[in-house]
């Protein structure tokens, strides 16, 4: 069986980070649904992402969500990149070429 955890979808994580940026729309309160908001989103994305990169993207989640006025930082579309973007310069997927 195959143990590699499937990758969520850019969609999915833009829609995670726009829900995570709506305490800006609302002036006050927005704040106080941080309270709530941040330990959800913090075990969203570790439950996401898995793993090592899951569990410490998570704590970031949580402290950026938490924190006021830090909204607006995209973490969940972030560490989609460093997952699907960045490894793809790793150096096992660089093919071998042999000189003649």
């Amino acid at each position: 069986m195959n143990n590699i955890q499937k990758s969520p979808s850019l969609l999915f994580c833009m829609l995670m980070d726009a829900i995570g940026m709506l305490s800006f729309a609302i002036p006050g309160i927005g704040e106080f649904s941080d309270v709530i908001w941040a330990p959800v989103s913090a075990i969203i994305f570790a439950k996401t992402f898995g793993g090592t990169k899951g569990v410490l993207g998570g704590i970031f989640n949580f402290i950026e969500e938490a924190m006021p006025g830090m909204d607006f930082i995209p973490s969940f579309t972030i560490m989609w990149f460093l997952t699907n973007k960045a490894g793809a310069s790793r150096r096992s997927d660089i093919i071998p070429v042999k000189a003649k």
